[in-house]
């Protein structure tokens, strides 16, 4: 069985930080380039982060960049993104996206279940 399950959100106030958490299981996560997705209510979704499969590169949305760390440890098929100076335009659900990233080579996505991050006073 293939799983995504992140977990770390919650309710924070304006300038907070939080720490989301991916952890994978039934595929082979090195594999796969790794995502953070969000999408607030009413609202696109929108590619927030990435890490590619061996963690030697990493992009960013230019609404996070500077406030947002995403790092990966395949050892324990994990990816985090920590986010710091939290703003109320940050409130959305959560989500972890693993695509397959050997080069030449093709391969399923998967998604996780989301987790809610809401910033407010």
């Amino acid at each position: 069985q293939v799983q995504l399950v992140e977990s770390g959100g919650g309710l924070v106030q304006p300038g907070g930080s939080l720490r989301l958490s991916c952890v994978a299981s039934g595929f082979t996560f090195s594999a796969y380039h790794v995502s953070w997705y969000r999408q607030a209510p009413g609202k696109e979704r929108e590619l927030v982060a990435q890490v590619t499969r061996l963690g030697v590169s990493t992009m960013y949305g230019d609404s996070v960049k500077g406030r947002f760390t995403i790092s990966r440890h395949n050892a324990n098929s994990t990816v985090f993104l920590q986010m710091n100076s939290l703003k109320p335009e940050d409130t959305a659900v959560y989500y972890c996206k693993a695509a397959y990233g050997v080069p030449f080579r093709k391969g399923p996505d998967y998604w996780g279940q989301g987790t809610q991050v809401t910033v407010s006073s």
